[in-house]
């Protein structure tokens, strides 16, 4: 376009054009995206000049100066087809057509809507014959409301949003305010609806239709407004009221250093680790050099620099560590029993060997220089047993869990030349304890792993030493702390992964597990009540039976300790939950519904085998004691030989070899012809293949299946047995009498065979387990066999 051209255009349009004075038949057209031009609105209007350049001459050659905008939303301007046009567009007359940076800026002034009739050219410049849908003019009164709701609406937002004076002013120059058509296109641009809600808008001809959308748009967009402007009005007086506390706390700074009332964040820090050490009583070393030189050094370091956090950090646990600090131990043995009592059932050997270890503290004064190793299973109450000491000693009490450590940096501390060094979990137990001898129980201590970052377990030698833990030196203080006051509990399930030199060190009390009537108890007086209260059931929505938790503890929950049983009652308090908030008011749980909450059982009664070659023997295991059937048959009597079969290990092999080989040469002992092997091709074998099994402690027991089938006897009694056997027919201790024992009653079995040099820990089992049971102790094989068939 020349520069005659446009000065054409701007004097033929100096002045806004009325929306009646110029409605050509025939328009150019050129699509815009994003927003429609909506009649009513008259803003500026930025158009490519290498695109439409060729549109905008032939408009400026048209006396009424006018095109038409058209809405095609997310289409591409540069590849849009007149397919892609909608059937309504707005009419705007052209003002101000200037050219800037390869592009054309007019002013557009929306006049009326029009409708596509007739396409003259598809192709740019777009052309087409469009007619103009006016509505049929209503004197309805619904149409007076809904135009002054929406003037009302209008003049809300105009206080919201100073933007609106404008785009009203230049609406109030060219149309009516009583103008029900215009008014409603014109507050329908002014809202932030989008593309398509505004087309619909221009869509509608009807008036009452229109104004019924718009109307929406308007008060939504006036929530919009009053949102916006309460939430900047909120941030704004936020800011405010920061900003005044800012100059204020400035100014109170200012007015403190000057009437000398106030200190610096590096004198106030000081300040408080000095007030912090006057209340301990550390070593003349640690509080003439160590913590003397270190407060030194903070008071000439900047704050920003990074030795200054270093500094400050060390100083902290410096005087967080309770040197001097200890509580006074509660030593009343009646006490003591009453709590172990009260947080546990059965384990009488146990409790009394913590109430003789505190008997000895009261009489010394204190609980000092002893470490304790509770060993058992899972599940039989050794965490709990360290927490019960603490409260009858009246303690402060911390755990922390050693299974899996690699790093003795978490006993020792890291040195403080590392980035986040920390003192080692010894130090952080003082620190939270806040005195120098709570009970300190090291968990898993069977589980200590090792790695190239060092060995924990070596680590623990000084700290589980009392002749060297009153000087423990942890690496990141690098000072002498005195641990001997502390009372260290430790726990395992079971020795084997115990280094001999860490063992060495501590007090082994074994925790060997439960038996029946013990876990009945237990379950009725802790479990249970504990379990309905995490669950938010009352006791008389609920009951269960005694034989009902029998049922659960040889059906269901048969290890040695309680956590599975607890799982148990857990799924019948769940189960019941839902039956209760279906409608039922109580539930009572028994032996003959109780499949009805946990299904079928997992173990069944456990009946031992009897029959020629068959003996049950005595087990130990991880978790607990068991029965186990061992039986020997004749396969076939073409040759000699002897076969095993079980999963058996290879220490268990050897006692069945050692049981082949000693009945061989002693047949003629036990009435039997020494060619009786001969033609006997004999198999051994252990129930339950798919379980491992070693040890020694069947020897007795192999022997005497070997020697019922040879003599073709059956056991007369049911008995049971354990002990290793020598070549010699010697009878050898074994261990795991007490869980042995449990095992056999758990069965019916009242009469058992152990090894004479296990009388001294058959002595030491509690009365309720001895009561009523028979017991036979074998020095010889000789006397495992008159107990069994006489001599």
């Amino acid at each position: 376009m020349s520069q005659d051209d446009t000065n054409t255009v701007e004097q033929s349009s100096g002045s806004l054009a009325l929306p009646d004075q110029l409605k050509p038949q025939r328009i150019y057209l050129i699509p815009v995206q994003h927003r429609p031009f909506m009649p009513g609105l008259v803003q500026p209007v930025m158009l490519d000049k290498e695109r439409w350049q060729a549109t905008l001459e032939r408009v400026s050659q048209t006396p009424h100066q006018s095109l038409g905008l058209v809405y095609v939303g997310d289409n591409d301007p540069d590849s849009v087809t007149y397919e892609d046009f909608p059937e309504f567009g707005c009419l705007v007359k052209v003002h101000a057509l200037n050219e800037e940076n390869g592009q054309f800026q007019m002013v557009a002034q929306g006049t009326t809507r029009f409708r596509i009739e007739n396409w003259l050219n598809r192709k740019r410049p777009f052309m087409t014959e469009v007619s103009y849908p006016e509505p049929r003019a209503e004197a309805d009164e619904t149409i007076r409301a809904f135009g002054m709701a929406i003037i009302n609406t209008i003049r809300e937002l105009l206080p919201l949003n100073p933007l609106y004076n404008e785009g009203l002013r230049h609406y109030l120059q060219n149309f009516s305010p009583s103008d029900p058509s215009p008014l409603t296109d014109f507050a329908a641009a002014l809202t932030s609806a989008n593309g398509s809600e505004l087309q619909a808008i221009l869509e509608t001809v009807p008036l009452k239709p229109r104004m019924e959308k718009v109307l929406t748009l308007v008060k939504k967009e006036l929530e919009v407004a009053r949102l916006q402007s309460q939430i900047s009005e909120e941030v704004n007086e936020k800011v405010s009221q920061h900003q005044r506390e800012f100059f204020l706390r400035e100014q109170l700074k200012i007015i403190q250093r000057e009437l000398g009332l106030s200190k610096d964040d590096k004198t106030a820090e000081a300040e408080e680790f000095r007030e912090r050490m006057r209340a301990l009583a550390p070593p003349e070393s640690v509080k003439k050099k160590r913590f003397d030189d270190e407060l030194q050094k903070l008071s000439v370091l900047e704050t920003g620099s990074p030795e200054y956090g270093v500094t400050r950090n060390y100083l902290d646990w410096l005087t967080n560590v309770p040197w001097g600090q200890y509580s006074d131990d509660n030593l009343d043995l009646q006490h003591a029993r009453e709590i172990l009592e009260a947080h546990h059932s059965g384990l009488d050997d146990v409790k009394d060997r913590i109430v003789e270890f505190l008997a000895v503290g009261a009489l010394r004064g204190e609980v000092k220089g002893s470490i304790i190793l509770l060993v058992g299973p899972p599940g039989v109450g050794k965490t709990s047993i360290g927490k019960s000491v603490a409260d009858t000693l009246g303690r402060k009490f911390y755990r922390f869990s050693l299974g899996g450590m690699r790093d003795e940096a978490e006993i020792k501390g890291h040195r403080r030349t590392y980035i986040g060094a920390m003192p080692g979990k010894l130090v952080q137990a003082l620190k939270e304890a806040g005195t120098a001898n709570p009970v300190i129980m090291l968990d898993e201590v069977d589980k200590l792993g090792q790695s190239f970052q060092g060995d924990p377990a070596s680590a623990l030698l000084e700290v589980l030493d009392p002749e060297q833990n009153q000087d423990f030196l942890d690496h990141y203080l690098d000072e002498r702390l005195d641990l001997s006051h502390a009372l260290f509990i430790c726990t395992a399930n079971t020795l084997d992964s115990i280094p001999g030199p860490l063992l060495d060190r501590m007090e082994i009390i074994r925790l060997s597990g439960y038996i029946t009537e013990e876990k009945v108890q237990i379950a009725r007086q802790h479990l249970w009540p504990r379990a309905l209260e995490r669950a938010g059931v009352k006791p008389s929505q609920l009951r269960i039976s005694d034989s009902a938790l029998r049922q659960i503890v040889e059906g269901y929950a048969r290890e040695a300790g309680v956590r599975n049983l607890e799982k148990q009652l857990n799924k019948i308090i769940r189960k019941a939950a839902v039956k209760l908030l279906a409608g039922d008011k109580k539930l009572s749980i028994s032996g003959k519904n109780l499949a009805d909450f946990l299904g079928q059982p997992y173990f069944q009664t456990e009946k031992t085998q009897r029959g020629v070659g068959v003996v049950t023997g005595l087990a130990w295991t991880a978790m607990g004691g068991a029965t186990l059937s061992v039986e020997a048959s004749q396969v076939h009597s073409k040759q000699r030989g002897f076969k095993l079969t079980g999963q058996l290990g290879d220490v268990m092999k050897e006692s069945a070899e050692i049981a082949y080989s000693y009945v061989a040469s002693h047949l003629k002992d036990y009435g039997l012809s020494e060619e009786r092997l001969d033609e006997a091709f004999l198999h051994l074998h252990v129930p339950e293949g798919a379980t491992p099994k070693d040890g020694p402690s069947a020897g007795i027991t192999m022997a005497s299946a070997l020697l019922s089938l040879l003599l073709k006897k059956r056991l007369p009694r049911k008995v049971a047995m354990t002990g290793e056997l020598t070549l010699t027919g010697q009878v050898l201790a074994v261990g795991g009498i007490r869980e042995k024992v449990i095992a056999a009653r758990r069965v019916g079995i009242r009469e058992v065979i152990l090894p004479e040099a296990c009388q001294r820990d058959f002595d030491e089992l509690p009365d309720y387990l001895k009561d009523g049971l028979t017991v036979h102790f074998a020095k010889q094989y000789d006397d495992v066999f008159a107990i069994l068939w006489g001599k």
